[in-house]
């Protein structure tokens, strides 16, 4: 089943065309160089390219213009000191590192669960902003001990955090009016988590919907 700007897995490996022939003949690329990223998602092989049709639209839940301030408010582009924001190309050049091996980098969609349902970035693990929020009903500082040595390599000694290894982060979520990754982020690095570790791609899947680029569906 395709949705009009998202490929679903299964569906992407039934593809009787080979990768390498399909990628040259793309009519719409994401640059002038580069015409697909292949990452890995819950084990399996996606390849990331733009919807093909030039009639392609936007999904309803992104095509809304005028949403409530708060909580849903204009994001800044520079969102904290140290917190570098990123484009869809960088994007893309974590997604290949990633793909290329690279266990240092985790994309982290902070959306909640039925967000994600709709469709993620191919590659990204979910963690919901509720996480690491205190204020929030899902909070709870064991899980975020978990989330912070287990998901994040960060390590702890008699309460005193050690970042020295801890993992380069890139978050996102809906887009430029949603506050899950400044949360998530603003919660790290509360922290101490380094801000020179955190990448933030703003644009989210608003961006990622509005230039037909391929997303995954659990």
């Amino acid at each position: 089943m395709f949705h009009k700007s998202s490929l679903i897995v299964p569906c992407f490996f039934a593809l009787s065309l080979s990768q390498a022939t399909f990628a040259e003949d793309l009519k719409v690329k994401i640059s002038s160089q580069l015409s697909e990223v292949k990452v890995q998602h819950k084990g399996q092989t996606v390849t990331i390219q733009r919807v093909q049709d030039p009639n392609n639209r936007v999904v309803d839940d992104f095509a809304l213009t005028s949403r409530a301030c708060p909580p849903f408010c204009v994001q800044p582009m520079v969102l904290a000191p140290g917190v570098t924001t990123i484009g869809e190309l960088e994007l893309f050049d974590f997604l290949q590192r990633k793909s290329d091996g690279d266990d240092s980098i985790l994309i982290i969609d902070s959306r909640t669960p039925d967000w994600v349902e709709k469709g993620t970035i191919p590659s990204a693990t979910n963690l919901p902003w509720t996480k690491l929020h205190p204020a929030s009903d899902g909070y709870e500082p064991i899980e975020v001990e978990g989330i912070l040595t287990l998901q994040f390599n960060a390590s702890v000694s008699d309460g005193i955090w050690n970042f020295s290894n801890a993992k380069t982060l890139v978050f996102f979520c809906n887009g430029p009016w949603c506050g899950q990754s400044p949360t998530n982020i603003r919660a790290l690095i509360n922290l101490g988590y380094p801000a020179h570790k955190i990448f933030w791609y703003r644009g989210g899947m608003q961006a990622w919907q509005s230039l037909g680029l391929t997303t995954v569906k659990p």
